[in-house]
């Protein structure tokens, strides 16, 4: 894997061109230009950021904002750092792909935000190498570019030359982790307090992906799989459930998996996990009582299977959803 090599104290900029195109993700060039351009311009060597449109000086965004970017494609030939903000649907046009292909090898770092892990897909570049995208695009990235190692949870994969990150606000994660790595933690930690943002957040996607709506099935499963959804806390045993069902151990549990994809006890514990996360969110309930009203048997239990379920320990993710003012007006209003 290549590694790019610590830029501290460096005297010369750093050149970023960041992509602009019709349909452009405006959230996410923002993001680039927000914390890439505008937030240490005074630091030594800092990155001297230049917009790289391929659609003109005038593009318009996904939100149909008019975004004049006031130049063309040239800042990709000879920028240290390309940074695609996104890509819209369709396909990647040939000249860009050669563009990316040509700062690639003579040694730029490319960069991507959610969607625009498409874009370095169609270069060839990814291929063979671990990456990531929104949680929602990943199977469509996995489909279309099958040798790539499309990792769905993680908020952002760094391969050096290539990076690569899920949706929006992880983003804000990827143009930290680089200047964390360009400039080092101390200046990395001052710009995340002074956007009012962790510097490294915990967990990956899982936290943020919601349980799929059960599509029943129309045979016998149909009515055990709502059962255990509506009550996913009782003891339950393949045996039971099996004969529930009309069917042997063996086939109950190869059509269970068929129709949602996990074992029995992996669906159940997802289910547990699930109403955990509601109740972390709307409750003030303890990490030992939460435990013992989803189904766990014990909080250690509890902790392990939420860690590997969801990618973040329990008061991780009540600190991420719940802030802290409305956890303190709940336990006013619960004391009154």
């Amino acid at each position: 894997m290549k590694k790019l090599p610590h830029k501290l104290g460096r005297q010369v900029p750093h050149k970023v061109a960041v992509l602009a195109y019709d349909g452009l993700c405006l959230y996410e060039f923002a993001t680039v230009l927000e914390i890439l351009r505008d937030r240490a311009p005074s630091i030594r060597g800092w990155y001297d950021v230049r917009v790289a449109s391929i659609d003109g000086s005038r593009v318009r965004s996904d939100s149909g904002v008019l975004v004049d970017v006031g130049g063309d494609a040239a800042p990709l030939s000879d920028a240290d750092t390309i940074v695609i903000p996104g890509w819209r649907a369709g396909p990647v046009p040939d000249d860009l792909c050669e563009a990316l292909r040509v700062a690639h090898r003579r040694g730029a770092r490319l960069v991507s935000i959610c969607t625009g892990a498409f874009a370095i897909a169609a270069t060839g570049l990814l291929n063979g190498r671990r990456a990531t995208t929104h949680w929602r695009h990943a199977d469509a990235l996995a489909s279309q570019y099958p040798l790539i190692d499309v990792d769905p949870d993680v908020l952002y994969v760094d391969e050096g030359d290539i990076l690569t990150s899920a949706g929006s606000s992880a983003g804000t994660d990827l143009m930290l982790h680089l200047v964390s790595n360009d400039f080092g933690a101390v200046i990395c930690n001052q710009i995340a307090r002074g956007m009012v943002t962790p510097p490294h957040r915990e967990g990956g996607q899982a936290q943020f992906i919601e349980t799929p709506v059960l599509q029943e099935q129309g045979d016998q499963l149909a009515s055990i799989l709502v059962q255990l959804r509506r009550n996913p806390v009782a003891e339950y045993t393949v045996e039971a459930l099996a004969r529930q069902a009309s069917m042997s151990p063996r086939t109950f549990h190869r059509k269970f998996r068929a129709v949602t994809g996990n074992t029995p006890l992996d669906w159940l514990l997802i289910e547990r996990t699930r109403l955990a996360r509601e109740l972390l969110e709307t409750s003030d309930l303890s990490i030992d009582r939460i435990a013992e009203q989803t189904g766990f048997a014990a909080a250690d239990t509890f902790r392990h299977h939420f860690r590997r379920i969801v990618g973040t320990t329990p008061s991780k993710y009540r600190a991420t959803f719940v802030p802290p003012r409305a956890t303190s007006q709940r336990r006013a209003s619960a004391g009154s």
